[in-house]
């Protein structure tokens, strides 16, 4: 894709401890991996507390929302620091891998590991 701009990045965490170090700590590895690979970022949406344990993620929906916005003029992706961030759940981190690829992007982990390929896969899959 040469000549095509960079994708837009939306940074995606989850907390639900008291503590922010480690999701400083994530946020930090985020903003360096985009830098890194020279992308541009939109912004973070990190759901907290309760909201960080549950399928009910309002920050991911506002991130979503803001996701199918950009989606229309570029190439959007949700960043993670690793799968674990959006869910420990299988079920629930698939889910909301399709909820991503819905709203017209795809899912990158801070390592490199990518549903950027499979991303008619997590739509045609169950949720």
């Amino acid at each position: 894709m040469s000549g095509a701009p960079a994708p837009v990045v939306f940074v995606y965490d989850r907390c639900a401890s008291r503590s922010y170090r480690h999701l400083e700590m994530r946020m930090i590895g985020c903003e360096s991996y985009i830098d890194r690979i020279g992308w541009s970022m939109a912004g973070r949406w990190i759901d907290l507390g309760g909201d960080a344990l549950t399928d009910r993620r309002p920050r991911l929906d506002a991130l979503l929302d803001a996701m199918r916005e950009a989606a229309v003029q570029r190439e959007v992706l949700c960043l993670v620091h690793n799968w674990g961030r959006l869910a420990a759940d299988d079920a629930l981190r698939m889910s909301l891998r399709k909820r991503v690829v819905e709203a017209g992007g795809w899912t990158q982990t801070t390592f490199g590991e990518s549903d950027r390929h499979g991303r008619t896969l997590l739509v045609g899959s169950r949720p």
